[in-house]
Order: structure tokens, then C-alpha cells, then sequence
């Protein structure tokens, strides 16, 4: 029996807008319906590429549309807080990119506003829906590793990026740790959830945006997690995961990983590969189903990325924020975020930039 269609609406049209549309394409029970932008031009072209029916020069009209199911949001970081807010006060359900928002208040203001409402509202924390991470995480859970004493991973890119870039733009909400380290973060608190203590060093820019920012997240339970970004040079882009029974590697992009190695004392390394089945390894199909499949049962959040998980996030990148000195316009004293403003629109460039992954 085929599944129910959801409508899908896309507010921006960037890159992170055009990979999920087409990814989208290619989910016989999803539909875009309608993308807007703050350029009715921009919206158009991307309706054309992608064979939408409406395109909306204007956010508001998107997050008033009642034939859109749930509203992917792709703008830049910066302005998350103001798209999904509208979105969630007009009864649209939202999927909004990471991060989630530039900081925790922001963030906590998006999930009491969708809890109020009553709409479903999800992080698009790719990795957390990736196959293949899910059965390193159960396998975690299941004790294969023994207790987990320490977790480890990385994201860097080459670079350089010109002053001019937004991952250099202290507006966007620019730097390494909220673009890249975030999936650092955010794997070890699949793993070990909140942690008890931060300690964090960073390189800054001229603009005042991390370099490269290094982070070790201490736990109530005596384990530590290592988590570095760059946007100066490329790492391996890998984790590892070590317990008192063994030790889990993840050799090149843990975030959407092709394999991973469980290595236990006495048996031969055990490889788990990524199934064909599931898909091209960048897709982003997964959250999609998630979010259909969740919209379907009547369920407000995704267990897979709960919003708790993603306000906790929140609050640790928060945390390293405050150590290294990263503030953003309009960020006074006290914790990461207070007094910060809606953050820029989508003109020129909107939602621009890489599909990190990639």
C-alpha cells in the first residue's frame, strides 16, 4: 500500500536547498510543493530546476501556504531563528538545518514555540538518520565496546576562505565550530550524551570567527571527548569511539560513513559496511523519511533527534563559545546568545556555501 504523499515547501535556494530538492525527487511519497525566497527571481529559477509549482518571492507566504506538510528551512545559521520562528507561528511543521540556531536561546525558543503550537520541528542532523551511524551507536549501546572511556572525532576543511566568505562572516554566524564542529559535537553526545565540563582552545580570525577550535568534553562517567574543526586545513574527517572492550574506528567521514572497524581483544577486526540499498552515501534521504514517517504517526519530534538532544547540543557549543571568545553582533555578556538578533535574510548568496559533507 504507498505511503501517504507529504508536500514538501523550501525556504531558501542555495546549495543545502538543492541537494535535499534533489534528493527529495527521488522519494516516490515526497512532493516539493513550494520554495520561497527573499528573491522572487531566485525562487523562480530554482521552481523551474526542480518542477515546483509555486515559487514565493516572500518567506511569509511560504509559512502561510496550508497546502505545504512541513517546511524545510536552508537559510544560513544566522537566520534559522527568524525563518523556522515564522514558519512555526503560521502551524507549518519545519525541518531546519544545522545548526540549529546560533545558540541556545535562540534555540529554545524555537522548540517552545513548536511545543506550543503543537507543530513537529527536527534538527536536520543527517548523521543521527544515517543507517550506518545508527548501528554504531546500538552497537555502543549494546556494550560492545565495553564502558566508553573516550570518544574522538574531526572536521576540517582545506580552505583558505576569503575574508569576504560567510564562513568567515561574524553576521552568519561564521567560524568552524558552529558549520563543522558541530558534527564533532554532536557524535559524541550520540554517544555520551551532555557533558559535565568543557575546556576549548581556538585560533580566530582577524574578523574574530574561529580558525580552528580543539575542545575536550569531560563526563560525569570519567570519559573525556576530543572534537576539533578547522576551516585552514583538511583533516581525516574521522572518529573513534574506545571502550574498556574495544574500540570502534571510522576512517573518513564519520558523519555519513561507508564503514566502520569494531576491534575487540581476542577476535579478528570485524568491518560493517554501508548497505547499496540505503543509498548514495551523501544522501540526505534519510532525515526526509524520518521526518515523513514521524509527520505520518502524529509524532511531534523525531526519537532519532530528539529536541532535548539538539538544545543540549546547543548548550555545548555554547560552552566552547564562551571559552575561545566567539561572540556574534548583537551578543552581550552571560551565556552565548543573549540580545542576539534575527540574523541576516536570504539575498545574494542565500544559504551559498558548500553542502559540507561533500
Amino acid at each position: 500500500m504507498a505511503e501517504q504523499r507529504v508536500r514538501w515547501g523550501i525556504l531558501a535556494t542555495g546549495g543545502m536547498a538543492a541537494t535535499f530538492a534533489a534528493d527529495l525527487v527521488d522519494l516516490p511519497d515526497a512532493e516539493v510543493v513550494a520554495v520561497a525566497s527573499r528573491s522572487e527571481a531566485s525562487a523562480r529559477a530554482f521552481a523551474d530546476r526542480f518542477g515546483v509549482a509555486r515559487a514565493y518571492g516572500d518567506w511569509a507566504s511560504l509559512a502561510s501556504d496550508e497546502e505545504v506538510d512541513v517546511v524545510y528551512v536552508a537559510t544560513p545559521h544566522a537566520a534559522h531563528r527568524a525563518a523556522a520562528g515564522l514558519c512555526l507561528e503560521a502551524g507549518r511543521n519545519v525541518l531546519c538545518e544545522k545548526p540549529f540556531t546560533l545558540n541556545v536561546r535562540e534555540a529554545e525558543e524555537l522548540v517552545a514555540l513548536a511545543r506550543a503550537r503543537g507543530s513537529f520541528l527536527m534538527e536536520a542532523m543527517w548523521m543521527y538518520c544515517h543507517p550506518l551511524v545508527r548501528r554504531l551507536a546500538a552497537l555502543v549501546a549494546d556494550g560492545a565496546v565495553g564502558e566508553v572511556r573516550s570518544v574522538q572525532a574531526d572536521f576540517g576543511l582545506a580552505g583558505p576562505f576569503p575574508a569576504a566568505h560567510r564562513l568567515r562572516d561574524p553576521a552568519q554566524g561564521g567560524g568552524a565550530l558552529l558549520d563543522l564542529g558541530v558534527y564533532p559535537v554532536s557524535f559524541a553526545h550520540l554517544l555520551l550524551g551532555e557533558p559535565a565540563d568543557v575546556v576549548a582552545r581556538a585560533v580566530l580570525s582577524e574578523e574574530g570567527v574561529d580558525l580552528q577550535t580543539g575542545a575536550v568534553l569531560s563526563y560525569e562517567s570519567g570519559a573525556l571527548a576530543s572534537v576539533h574543526c578547522s576551516i585552514v586545513g583538511a583533516t581525516p574527517n574521522a572518529a573513534s569511539v574506545t571502550g574498556s572492550a574495544g574500540r570502534i574506528d571510522v576512517p573518513d567521514g564519520f558523519f555519513f560513513p561507508e564503514r566502520f572497524v569494531l576491534h575487540r581483544a581476542g577476535r579478528d577486526p570485524e568491518e560493517f559496511a554501508a548497505d547499496p540499498a540505503d543509498g548514495p552515501r551523501a544522501s540526505l534521504r534519510h532525515e526526509a523519511r524520518e521526518v515523513m514517517r514521524a509527520l505520518r504517526a502524529g509524532e511531534k519530534e523525531s526519537p532519532l533527534v530528539p529536541l532535548d538532544s539538539t538544545l543540549a547540543v546547543m548548550r555545548t557549543l555554547d560552552a566552547v563559545r564562551d571559552r575561545i571568545g566567539v561572540r556574534y553582533p548583537g551578543e552581550t555578556g552571560g551565556r552565548a546568545g543573549e540580545g542576539v538578533g534575527e540574523g541576516p535574510g536570504d539575498g545574494p548568496g542565500e544559504g551559498a556555501g558548500l553542502l559540507t559533507p561533500a
